[in-house]
């Protein structure tokens, strides 16, 4: 059938100029690039202030859930790690709601504010021994704050990148994995500086405060570049839902389930990947310094190999990248940590890190391509919010604690990979339903 109707005028000029056509497109380009910086340091924040925290866990624990036990201290650690998650599907609901109904911009600017209040308060806590209980509430608040603000920051700025970007959609999503790698390594580089060159009593005074200090530069930096881009394109062009929240969990559900089973296993192979110094100084008896760079490896891997993921995944399909790497992290989760325990030196944590992290890196890259292409414009970030941070929660925020549990109830060194094992499985099903349900390539 011919389409009768008459062009708008610029398109007509466009359609008649290919030399328009290419401005257009090298100005989308520029605008899109402009994005991945935008969107980039507000997400490298919140990952930094995450991963810091796990990093420094073991520290934390002592100056402000102290008890008799260190194992105690370390679960308490880790649950105020992993209870700040609870609030993170809260942050989904409200920011995520906020960024369809008022814009991409303003989801990110919000998001990134309220995580530098969390930061501000964790780097300036007084400790245990200083005003007693009320050092634990302040840290607990501060972890609540930040929950609250990274349910917002992914899917905000997961659709800030896939809406500016003209095409490669993959790529251009690739590079919010790029700079979480690029935190994890950032906390790694912190984490063996300051445990390998500051005496204990150093570390606990002042030196663990440092990475978060460091991040408090961050964030007003990320605050002006964010707030000198415009709103997308596509946000400004689609029909406004007057009920985004009802829409993603009654009218797309099916979607919203299915993304929670996909989520799952990034989520736990990051916190896992985060966990590794802790369990390796802990339960293997490996030095700081040696458990800390294989954090470095994980988080270098993620940062210099997500952009290449992502330029693969535009041309086969990003579920299908997916799909192999799901498949791997089943083959090797439980040989990995076997050749650890039996081996426990810095030349095979790099090792197991550095397959680890190429895994985590081949399933995560092409996910906000995949996840936004699921939900419509209308709704995709309270969509993808809320799928994302359920997941993370559920499965990711409590792993470290899940895992330090499992292993003092079962006394079995290789509990992380059946923890591993089990989401990956999980997982690989939710991305089939993912493939041939809604069609995801």
């Amino acid at each position: 059938m011919i389409d009768n109707k008459p062009q708008s005028r610029a398109a007509a000029r466009t359609a008649a100029d290919p030399a328009l056509d290419r401005k257009n497109l090298d100005r989308q380009k520029r605008d899109a690039q402009k994005a991945v910086v935008a969107a980039s340091i507000g997400n490298g924040l919140e990952w930094f202030d995450v991963v810091v925290y796990g990093t420094f866990a073991v520290t934390i624990g002592k100056l402000f859930f102290p008890t008799h036990d260190a194992n105690s201290s370390l679960l308490l650690a880790f649950a105020s790690f992993g209870v700040s998650f609870f609030m993170r599907p809260l942050g989904a609901v409200i920011i995520g709601r906020y960024a369809d109904k008022a814009g991409r911009k303003a989801g990110l600017m919000l998001s990134i504010v309220l995580m530098f209040v969390g930061t501000l308060l964790i780097a300036a806590a007084p400790t245990a021994a200083m005003i007693g209980v009320a050092a634990s509430v302040i840290i607990l608040s501060a972890r609540l704050i930040q929950g609250f603000s990274a349910g917002g920051e992914f899917a905000s700025a997961t659709a800030f990148l896939i809406e500016y970007a003209p095409n490669r959609k993959a790529f251009y999503g690739s590079w919010q994995v790029a700079t979480q790698g690029a935190a994890i390594a950032l906390a790694g580089v912190f984490g063996f500086v300051l445990n390998s060159y500051l005496s204990t009593q150093s570390l606990e005074s002042w030196g663990w405060r440092v990475p978060f200090i460091f991040a408090l530069a961050i964030g007003p930096v990320g605050w002006y570049i964010r707030s000198k881009m415009d709103e997308t394109p596509e946000f400004l062009a689609a029909e406004k839902s007057k009920a985004p929240l009802k829409e993603a969990f009654v009218e797309n559900r099916g979607r919203l389930w299915a993304i929670v089973g996909v989520v799952a296993l990034c989520s736990v192979a990051n916190y896992v990947a985060l966990y590794m110094p802790t369990y390796a100084i802990v339960n293997l008896g490996m030095t700081k310094s040696a458990a800390f760079v294989s954090t470095l490896i994980f988080g270098g891997v993620m940062a210099i190999c997500a952009p290449f993921v992502g330029n693969l995944a535009d041309r086969v399909g990003p579920a299908k990248i997916m799909t192999f790497a799901a498949i791997g992290t089943l083959v090797v989760a439980l040989p990995l940590f076997m050749v650890l325990i039996n081996a426990p030196t810095i030349g095979t944590m790099i090792f197991i890190e550095a397959v680890f992290g190429l895994l985590a890196t081949a399933y995560f890259a092409p996910l906000p391509a995949v996840l936004s292409a699921i939900f419509p414009a209308q709704i995709r970030t309270t969509g993808m919010s809320l799928g994302y941070n359920i997941a993370v929660t559920v499965f990711g925020g409590f792993a470290p604690f899940i895992l330090t549990w499992l292993i003092a109830s079962t006394g079995s060194l290789l509990a992380p990979s059946y923890y591993l094992f089990g989401i990956a499985a999980l997982s690989l099903v939710s991305l089939t339903v993912v493939r041939r349900k809604f069609k995801q390539q």
